[in-house]
């Protein structure tokens, strides 16, 4: 049986959730047999996008390498999870376009409680002025307008949240 690809495109400000939720969503998939491949922001700067910095160009740039391996992995039966800020909205539709099969979760959680969960300390160098161009401080954040599944993960647990990712797949028939 050929199982069909899918990128599952994970947008939200710097610390909502994406990575948790879409790690928890590929161990779920991953349990049920399925061939899952997470691209997440972090790791893709740091190898496949190298030397790509923060201005939009540069963004969007990023997001459209990132969009183009996710195609080739989708078109071959994987589902990918593609865990990215991609902070703006035309780019976003762009890669959707290009990749047919995509589903779009916004992770949605209050700047308020981004800043608070702030690991890497972004948000208050970003405040400091230490870093420019920082999204959802002094770069906008253009939230999807009709995204396929929106997770408040201010509100969900990790578990709900991705409940509903999974759901959104059945529905869809990828899973």
């Amino acid at each position: 049986m050929h199982e069909r690809g899918v990128t599952v495109w994970f947008t939200g400000l710097s610390g909502a959730g994406k990575t948790t939720l879409s790690r928890w969503v590929a161990e779920q998939l991953r349990t049920n047999g399925r061939r899952v491949e997470i691209l997440d922001g972090d790791e893709v700067r740091r190898t496949l996008t190298r030397g790509l910095g923060f201005s939009k160009q540069d963004r969007d740039e990023n997001i459209r390498r990132i969009g183009y391996v996710a195609h080739l992995l989708a078109r071959n039966g994987v589902i990918v999870l593609v865990a990215v800020i991609s902070p703006y909205r035309e780019v976003r539709e762009e890669v959707r376009r290009l990749i047919g099969d995509f589903v779009e979760v916004y992770v949605n959680a209050p700047l308020e409680v981004c800043e608070q969960r702030d690991l890497k300390g972004l948000y208050r160098k970003a405040r400091a002025g230490e870093i420019r161009g920082f999204t959802g401080i002094d770069d906008p954040y253009e939230p999807p307008l009709a995204p396929e599944v929106e997770c408040r993960t201010d509100l969900e647990t990790v578990e709900q949240s991705g409940a509903k990712v999974l759901a959104a797949l059945r529905e869809r028939g990828y899973i």
